[in-house]
């Protein structure tokens, strides 16, 4: 793993279950000890194999993916304590952590203990403990695994405003492609441990490495396919019933004159729409609210679509698809 994370920049590490995330974030806030490598925070090294400072002399915040809370103390002096490890007196300490939690609303939970609060309330009280630290680097490890849809974009709503005030730098470790790929200002993607792809949120989507990074990021599709470059923005592509040209753009690593190659094509399915020149039939269909996802089969292998809007195709519909510009 080698990365580096800038000033006012939130990177979200997405990865699945026992891929790493975890352990690098604990590596970074110094709960885990290295045995070689370095780890440099606001310049300083804070770890190098040889040495390993502490976490509380890491100018890190850490939400974790558990909570953490002590189960004695009540919610305000929870959020409290960092400020008064920072020097502050108790009375302002207090105040300061009121005025935290009243921004993250949930100042009428102050004089509860963890045993009295729900998973959401734990996850909020958490991240206003975090925050209450100032620090340059925030680390989050899976903070919104627990909470409802609503409560998760509150959530990342108040995460981002209280980092835009600090100029802090964000890693936030999740296996949600969606809420990686909302909330970054570029995602790295962890497998085994191993760092496949860094770059911004429609650089992975659109340009996934090899297809680990693929299907990290969301849905996709692998056809069968012969393209070759018709022009310096068009390619032709062929499905096994005929070239048909279709507009290539920046993701098309061909260039006029190349040979044609056979090969595998990785479509997602918004990439998909109703109406082409090739031909399909459909074998299921999923309605998800907003828009409805399609199943269809072509001759080069099975296909993901996803139309805005409820249904308007049904299983065993033939019906003709082709690739948006």
């Amino acid at each position: 793993v080698s990365i580096e994370v800038c000033q006012g920049e939130v990177v979200a590490l997405l990865g699945p279950s026992g891929s790493g995330k975890s352990t690098l974030l604990q590596a970074v806030a110094g709960l885990v000890r290295t045995s070689r490598g370095e780890i440099r925070i606001g310049g300083r090294l804070v770890a190098d194999g040889r040495i390993s400072a502490p976490p509380d002399r890491r100018d890190v915040g850490m939400v974790f993916q558990n909570f953490a809370l002590w189960p004695h103390i009540c919610v305000l002096d929870s959020v409290a304590y960092p400020l008064r490890r920072a020097g502050q007196s108790r009375r302002a300490a207090s105040e300061n952590a009121a005025v935290l939690l009243n921004q993250l609303d949930i100042g009428d939970l102050a004089a509860r203990r963890p045993a009295e609060l729900s998973g959401g309330e734990q996850q909020r009280v958490g991240l206003a403990r975090a925050l209450a630290r100032n620090a340059c680097l925030y680390l989050l490890d899976e903070p919104t695994a627990h909470l409802d849809s609503h409560l998760r974009a509150a959530f990342q709503r108040s995460l981002l405003a209280r980092q835009r005030e600090r100029a802090a730098a964000i890693v936030y470790a999740t296996h949600d492609a969606a809420e990686a790929l909302s909330l970054a200002t570029r995602v790295a993607l962890i497998v085994d441990g191993r760092l496949i792809q860094t770059a911004p949120p429609a650089v992975v989507y659109d340009e996934p490495v090899d297809l680990r990074a693929a299907a990290l990021t969301g849905a996709y599709s692998v056809l069968r396919a012969r393209v070759a470059a018709s022009s310096s923005h068009d390619m032709s592509i062929d499905f096994g019933g005929g070239p048909v040209r279709v507009a290539g753009g920046a993701q098309t690593p061909l260039r006029r004159g190349d040979r044609p190659r056979h090969g595998l094509l990785m479509i997602r399915p918004g990439w998909v729409r109703a109406d082409g020149p090739f031909d399909a039939i459909v074998t299921s269909s999923a309605f998800r609210g907003g828009d409805t996802e399609y199943a269809l089969d072509t001759v080069a292998g099975p296909l993901l679509m996803t139309l805005a809007g409820p249904p308007r195709h049904w299983s065993g519909d033939h019906i003709s698809w082709g690739l948006s510009q």
